[in-house]
């Protein structure tokens, strides 16, 4: 057991995200095996969410997740689910954001000048 304070609170973090660390694990696994248990296209949408929500914490590797995810639609599209008609459907395009101008500065006048 480490001596120093701030030794100690890292312990005391460390155990907190590990905690938080296995239940997002064990929630993405657990998602998959339902998935391979009974391939449904609400099931699919379910693990793919897990992954997305696990890649985003950093419990697992981005690219991992985009691997499983992809292994996952393949088994789907093997047993012959249908996508849900949430993930078909695609999110509206958003528009350009306009561009904002400035008006544009009028050259400022100049005093006369007087020759001596």
């Amino acid at each position: 057991m480490p001596i120093i304070q701030s030794a100690k609170k890292r312990v005391r973090t460390a155990r907190k995200a590990g905690a938080r660390n296995s239940k997002t694990k064990r929630n993405f696994k657990s998602a998959l095996k339902l998935f391979g248990a009974k391939p449904s296209a609400q099931s699919l949408s379910s693990a793919q969410s897990k992954l997305d929500t696990a890649a985003k914490k950093g419990v697992i590797h981005k690219n991992k997740a985009a691997r499983l995810k992809k292994r996952a639609a393949a088994k789907a599209k093997a047993a012959g689910v249908k996508p849900s008609k949430a993930s078909a459907k695609k999110a509206p395009a958003a528009k350009p954001a306009a561009k904002k101008t400035t008006p544009k500065k009028t050259p400022a006048k100049k005093a006369p000048t007087t020759k001596k």
